[in-house]
């Protein structure tokens, strides 16, 4: 179902199956959780494969960024398609938790045009 990409220190990379609906969304939450209690602080989904996004699957990412915030930890959301980034801005979520281009810009925590003096501020945040 979910496959970690990187896994190194406390920050790990999950590469999100094609669909996150009420079908799978309590298992990849359960999955990342259990992340989380193993000492993950810095959690990238990678989202590039992702056609179908339901808002089970929206709740779960923002439950996670509040999980994340409760263990001093950050979420950060990569390569969401055109669509949904979309959907994303429309409900508000960029502002809670913004979408980045890419999960090598996550890893390094720059968000879609970000100046370098931005990435710093986000990396103290």
């Amino acid at each position: 179902m979910l496959r970690v990409r990187v896994q190194h220190a406390d920050t790990t990379v999950v590469q999100l199956p094609n669909e996150v609906d009420y079908d799978n969304a309590s298992d990849i939450g359960t999955w990342c959780e259990d992340l989380i209690k193993d000492g993950c602080r810095t959690l990238v989904l990678d989202a590039s494969e992702v056609q179908y996004l339901d808002s089970s699957g929206i709740s779960l990412i923002i439950t996670l960024s509040r999980t994340l915030d409760d263990h001093a930890g950050t979420l950060r959301l990569a390569a969401l398609g055109d669509h949904y980034q979309q959907v994303w801005r429309v409900l508000g979520l960029d502002t809670l938790l913004p979408v980045f281009p890419t999960v090598q810009a996550a890893l390094e925590g720059r968000v879609a045009g970000a100046r370098a003096d931005d990435t710093e501020a986000l990396d103290h945040a």
